[in-house]
C-alpha cells in the first residue's frame, strides 16, 4: 500500500467527507475529468456498436449471422451459428474484464472494450431486421435522455444508493430468472412483466453505478496510481454502457414498430 495522505471520501445524507489535505478544487477537476473520460469511452463505445450494427443489417453480411422469418406480429430473426457466437461472445468479454482487469495493461482493457462494443454490435444488428428503422431511433433517444438525467441525479445526489443497488441487483437476478423460464413457457404476460421491471432495474442500476463511480475515483486515482485509473474509466464505461444498452433494448419492446415486409 502506498504511504501518503489518506484520501477517502463517503457518500450519504452528508454529502462526501474529506479526510486528508489535498485541495478540493483539484479533486474536483480531476472527478470531472475522470467522469467525461468514462462518458467519452461509452459513448464511443455505443457509436462503434450502431455502426456495427448497422453495416451488417444491410449488406450481404446479415446472411451470416441471421435469417429473417415471417411471423403473425411481423417479421422476426433466427441466429445462425456466427449469430448465437456474436450472441454469446459480449458475455465472454464482460467476464474476461471483471476478472483480468486489474492484471491486463491499459491497451489491452482498451482494446477488449472496443472488441465488445463490436461484437454486441453483431449481436444487435438483427433489429434493423425486426423494427423499423424511425422508430429505433425515437427509442435511442428516448433512452439517451433518461439516461442523462438518471445519471446525473445519481452524480448529484447526497442520498446514499448503496441499498437501492443492492436491490436492483436482486431485481437483475430476478427478471434474469424469469427470463430463462420465459424461454420455455413462451409467455407474453410473464415476458411484459419483465420488461417493465427490467427498464426500472436499470434505471435503478444506472444511478447507483454513476454514484459509485464517483465514490470510487478518489481510491484508484490517488491511491493506486493514474495507469490503474485509466484502466478503470474504461471498466465504468463497459458497466455504464451495458445499463444503456440493455435499457435501450427494453424500451424497443415498447416504442418499437416491427417491419410487416
Amino acid at each position: 500500500m502506498a504511504s501518503g495522505p489518506d484520501y477517502r471520501y463517503t457518500t450519504g445524507a452528508a454529502g462526501w467527507g474529506r479526510v486528508g489535505t489535498a485541495d478540493a478544487a483539484a479533486i474536483d477537476a480531476g472527478l470531472r475529468s475522470y467522469m467525461l473520460g468514462v462518458y467519452n469511452w461509452m459513448a464511443s463505445g455505443l457509436l462503434l456498436t450502431a455502426i456495427v450494427a448497422y453495416v451488417i443489417a444491410n449488406t450481404g453480411l446479415s446472411e451470416l449471422f441471421f435469417q429473417v422469418v415471417r411471423t403473425p406480429r411481423g417479421l422476426a430473426t433466427q441466429p445462425t451459428i456466427l449469430g448465437f457466437a456474436a450472441i454469446f461472445a459480449p458475455l465472454a468479454f464482460v467476464l474476461v474484464l471483471s476478472f483480468g482487469v486489474n492484471r491486463m495493461s491499459k491497451t489491452t482493457v482498451q482494446a477488449l472494450f472496443w472488441l465488445f462494443c463490436a461484437a454486441m454490435g453483431a449481436s444487435m444488428s438483427s433489429i434493423f431486421a425486426v423494427y423499423v428503422g424511425a422508430s429505433i431511433a425515437t427509442t435511442f433517444v428516448v433512452t439517451a435522455g433518461m439516461f442523462a438525467g438518471v445519471s446525473l441525479y445519481g452524480y448529484t445526489t447526497k442520498a446514499d444508493l448503496t441499498k437501492l443497488g443492492s436491490l436492483m441487483m436482486m431485481g437483475l437476478i430476478g427478471i434474469i430468472i424469469a427470463g430463462l423460464v420465459n424461454m420455455f413457457v413462451g409467455s407474453s404476460a410473464l415476458q411484459f412483466a419483465i420488461s417493465v421491471i427490467g427498464v426500472v432495474v436499470f434505471v435503478g442500476l444506472t444511478a447507483y453505478d454513476t454514484q459509485r463511480i464517483k465514490a470510487d475515483y478518489m481510491e484508484f486515482a490517488y491511491e493506486q496510481g493514474t495507469d490503474i485509473a485509466a484502466k478503470r474509466s474504461v471498466f465504468d464505461a463497459l458497466g455504464l454502457y451495458l445499463n444503456f444498452i440493455n435499457l435501450f433494448q427494453l424500451l424497443l419492446q415498447f416504442m418499437g414498430v416491427r417491419q410487416q415486409d
